[in-house]
């Protein structure tokens, strides 16, 4: 009987998706340069003879705001509020709320922490304190706002007990303490750049400024202190050079890595601002404007230079605020684009002509179930209490370390933090992902025992209002005519009961695309 009914769903969707326009998932809303973003934007595609996408409709821009700022779903109230508001500015009013919510602080610690490499276990071994003390100081500086300069100049310069002075452990989550390593990682992390493809001469003198880093352990289990060694009286001093093949000066008795962190960090320089925006468009847009976002070189172009400029130049004047970079793509309607293109070009895709398509992180993915049903997951450790903790109703998007996880999320492509390269993460669907959500007892139990569903049907009329409700709870918006019509045929023509109703459509709903992926 369910397969029946994720036909008619697959079939009411498809319909949908065949017509010019689709008042589903598009607006009628005219396409206008509302900011520099766009302009550059739209100027480009105008150029190359592309036809952009239909702005998206608040239905969607409701859920995709929600995945994207926070990686959290809308409550079915959250939606009914939002798609009922006519204030015009209700969109920049929502982007605003959820730029402040602590959840924006959860999702984007860990995106962070996937480049950081923040995991407790083998090969990075950080150990669960350090693993947690990182991830809270991560946490903190996102929630804070802290200037993404100074983020950079902590991390890069920081000396102290990896338990108790959290920076330090970006140089204990490297699987090399050699020089030119860390040299590597702090070009693939800072500059988006692959120093192992790097003339070795060019790598060599960069690995000068790390080279003069200790390591000590001390009498606590796994403590160990990262500090700045100088050489001794009458050594040689490294031959070091900045990337852009500058030569640099080294005083007695300074930490290379403060003369490094002050290069990087400094508003001319060729990679940093740019790094950091390339990669929070990437991230926001799926692409980055410099593909893939950390692999920036001479013969990688960027496919808009004007726009990438333009971010730098806002990312210095903003004195590093990322958060002002989050709001201007946010509200730019070129992030808000239809995911539907309206040209089959391959050229389209690169320079942002609409919204792509992406499957929910691995973490995004499992929340959103659990959010729907009203259920929680359990996640494990290696390592077991009272080193590492997990609560019952711990959020996967707030898990403080990538040995901390569960089947599920292995299954559905969680990076495993080894390298801080962003093709760690596999978000692309498999038959195997399918199969799981279509037949694994993890899933139905889930909606078998959903008290959110029984709640649904206790609180509800049933019939069109319980639909509406399921509809509201998992896709974040009511359904259409043809939807609710072939639902409800398909109810009376099974003779079911109202939860086992409830069960079927909510199953064909999570198994839809529509659930499944950003939009």
């Amino acid at each position: 009987m369910r397969l029946s009914l994720f036909a008619i769903f697959l079939a009411v969707t498809a319909a949908g998706a065949e017509r010019a326009f689709n008042p589903t998932f598009e607006s009628p809303a005219p396409l206008s340069a509302q900011s520099p973003i766009d302009a550059l934007v739209f100027d480009r595609l105008k150029r190359l003879d592309i036809q952009p996408a239909f702005l998206s409709s608040d239905a969607v821009f409701l859920r995709r705001a929600y995945l994207d700022v926070i990686g959290t779903l809308p409550t079915a109230q959250e939606a009914l509020q939002f798609l009922a508001d006519r204030d015009p500015a209700k969109r920049a009013a929502l982007i605003d709320r959820l730029l402040e919510r602590p959840e924006f602080a959860d999702y984007w610690a860990m995106k962070w922490s996937d480049l950081l490499r923040v995991k407790a276990e083998f090969p990075i071994n950080l150990w669960p304190n350090a693993a947690q003390a990182y991830h809270h100081w991560i946490r903190a500086a996102i929630r804070e706002n802290q200037p993404y300069d100074r983020f950079a100049r902590e991390l890069l310069t920081a000396s102290g007990s990896n338990f108790r002075d959290a920076p330090v452990n970006f140089y204990r989550a490297m699987q090399s303490k050699e020089p030119a390593a860390i040299a590597q990682t702090v070009a693939l992390t800072f500059m988006g750049t692959r120093a192992e493809n790097w003339p070795p001469e060019r790598l060599a003198a960069m690995a000068g400024f790390f080279s003069q880093i200790g390591y000590k352990e001390t009498g606590e289990w796994k403590e160990e202190i990262v500090y700045f060694k100088p050489r001794p009286a009458g050594a040689p001093a490294a031959a070091v050079a900045f990337p852009d093949g500058t030569p640099a000066r080294l005083a007695p008795g300074r930490d290379p890595r403060e003369v490094f962190a002050d290069w990087l960090i400094a508003p001319k320089n060729p990679w940093f601002a740019r790094n950091a925006v390339n990669r929070v468009w990437s991230w926001l847009l799926g692409r980055g404007i410099i593909h893939e976002p950390d692999d920036i070189r001479p013969d990688n172009p960027p496919s808009n230079p004007e726009l990438l400029a333009y971010l730098e130049q806002e990312l210095v004047a903003s004195h590093y605020n990322l958060k002002s970079i989050y709001r201007l793509i946010l509200n730019s309607q070129t992030w808000q684009l239809s995911s539907i293109p309206r040209t089959t070009r391959a050229e389209a895709a690169a320079n942002f002509a609409y919204y792509p398509l992406r499957r929910l992180d691995a973490e995004v993915l499992a929340d959103a179930i659990c959010e729907t049903t009203g259920t929680t997951e359990t996640y494990t450790s290696a390592i077991p209490e009272p080193f590492t903790f997990i609560p019952e109703d711990q959020r996967a998007i707030s898990l403080p370390d990538g040995s901390i996880t569960s089947a599920f999320l292995e299954l559905f492509g969680r990076p495993p933090r080894d390298t801080g390269l962003e093709a760690e993460r596999n978000n692309h669907l498999t038959a195997a992902q399918q199969l799981h959500l279509l037949n694994a007892s993890h899933v139905e139990r889930k909606i078998e025992q959903s008290p959110a569903l029984q709640y649904l049907i206790r609180s509800s009329k049933g019939g069109p209002q319980l639909v509406t409700g399921l509809y509201l709870m998992i896709l974040s918006r009511p359904p259409t005519s043809e939807e609710l019509q072939a639902v409800m045929a398909y109810g009376q023509d099974a003779k079911l009961k109202p939860r086992e109703a409830v069960n079927d459509l909510a199953w064909a709903l999570m198994n839809s695309a529509e659930f499944l992926f950003r939009h």
